[in-house]
């Protein structure tokens, strides 16, 4: 975990990871499950599989629970930094990740920032809304700023943000069942009554907020499935990202992706 990604992934040709990327490449397997560390999975899907055309950065795409369903964040870590154009390609592939693999029809793409006006943002966000305003292959809706309200389908930003977000998600959920516990726990006879009464959904919630549900993410823009997994996985984790693997190999969302991404193209170009 310590060592350089691009440099370990070119030097250790027997590493785990390295081979499964080239039987992935080999048409050996469909699709591939890591849960090692996150840069040396992408380097390696970047140096043995290859972008798909058009494609000048894959991202990592993430669901996170919402009050409607599920919204997809991404980039949450594939990469610190991106530029506008980078934004609008996720823009593109997170709306074909969540009309194929959540069944969103026309998902409505918004642009993570610090408010809903056009004028919000920096530089980097005020570059890229009018690019994403622009593009006809999406559905946005403007900027958004409320990933759990379930407002949107897809949230746009860069790797650096999105796995701010992400983690901050995650721990936030843990902690929000851990106090909700300690407040019965301590709050009395009465108290402990309430809990027994609301055991059941509160282990409905606790399902719903496990990052071990959705198995893994969805590293997009490379030219096969590949699903990266948090390093701490368990059983049930990597087995959700096997299923997860297995949807995202059968529905072909990789070649959709590259269909979508040169009818942008072509739009732009005409423009």
């Amino acid at each position: 975990m310590d060592e350089h990604p691009g440099i370990a992934v070119k030097t250790k040709k027997d590493a785990s990871i390295v081979v499964a990327t080239k039987l992935l490449r080999d048409k050996e397997c469909d699709a591939l499950v890591s849960s090692g560390s996150t840069g040396a999975a992408v380097a390696a899907a970047l140096f043995g599989l290859g972008r798909i055309r058009g494609i000048e950065r894959p991202a990592i795409a993430t669901p996170i629970p919402s009050l409607t369903g599920t919204t997809v964040v991404l980039d949450s870590g594939a990469k610190v930094d991106a530029k506008p154009e980078h934004m609008v390609q996720s823009a593109i592939m997170g709306s074909v990740y969540a009309e194929l693999m959540l069944k969103i029809k026309n998902p409505r793409v918004g642009l993570l920032n610090i408010g809903e006006e056009e004028t919000k943002g920096n530089e980097q966000a005020l570059a890229t809304y009018p690019l994403l305003k622009a593009e006809e292959h999406i559905n946005f809706v403007g900027n958004g700023r409320d990933i759990n309200k379930g407002t949107v389908d897809v949230v746009v930003c860069d790797g650096f943000v999105g796995n701010v977000v992400l983690k901050f998600a995650e721990g936030l959920a843990s902690a929000i069942m851990k106090l909700m516990k300690e407040a019965i726990l301590n709050g009395g006879f009465l108290a402990k009554l309430g809990g027994l009464l609301i055991k059941p959904a509160m282990k409905g919630l606790a399902k719903r907020l496990d990052p071990a549900e959705y198995g893994g993410a969805l590293l997009l823009g490379v030219k096969a499935p590949f699903i990266i997994c948090h390093g701490s996985s368990k059983a049930k984790a990597i087995k959700n990202a096997i299923g997860v693997a297995i949807d995202f190999a059968e529905r072909d969302v990789v070649e959709h992706i590259a269909g979508n991404i040169v009818k942008s193209r072509k739009g732009n170009e005409e423009i």
